[in-house]
């Protein structure tokens, strides 16, 4: 068996396991990560496996080796962003957070998971009135709420304008 078919069928069953929530999942995706440091595939699978364990602050290192290395597909590198920004904000690294979430939305601008991130983000930054405008306009993008989609341009509108008054 060659060493790239060993390395994808090691990796594929340590996914497996973490999905099954298997102990031996953790294990194993270390020692891949150690065994292919500069493999980003391995390095999201092994920081998600830390962040579903709740050893958020060890999970770091390895969404950001996963987000410089190459090769990472897009929906990984959208999981990478989105699980580093709310690592980050869960750890009090506001700012850095704030960075990685704007930095994930240069690559998937509107995205809706890495906006409502970001507004938590900015609350915890004290910035409430732009929270709460990015709020509103996911709520009014994704919502599908008959009753929200009906007043959609007026939430729209009043998002950039919560302090005006008639």
């Amino acid at each position: 068996m060659s060493a790239e078919i060993e390395h994808t069928e090691s990796l594929t069953q340590a996914v497996q396991l973490r999905e099954q929530k298997n102990p031996r999942a953790h294990e194993q995706l270390l020692a891949l990560a150690a065994r292919y440091p500069q493999d980003a595939a391995i390095a999201y699978q092994a920081a998600w496996s830390h962040d579903s364990l709740g050893l958020e602050a060890q999970a770091v290192p390895f969404y950001e080796r996963a987000l410089d290395g190459p090769g990472l597909p897009a929906e990984d590198r959208h999981g990478a962003f989105l699980g580093l920004g709310s690592t980050l904000r869960v750890l009090g690294r506001y700012e850095a957070a704030r960075g990685v979430l704007r930095r994930g939305l240069t690559e998937f601008p509107h995205d809706a998971s890495l906006l409502t991130f970001l507004a938590m983000t900015l609350y915890n930054l004290g910035e409430s009135r732009e929270a709460v405008r990015t709020l509103l306009n996911v709520t009014a993008a994704t919502s599908a709420d008959q009753r929200v989609q009906a007043y959609r341009p007026a939430i729209e509108h009043y998002a950039d304008r919560l302090d005006e008054t008639e």
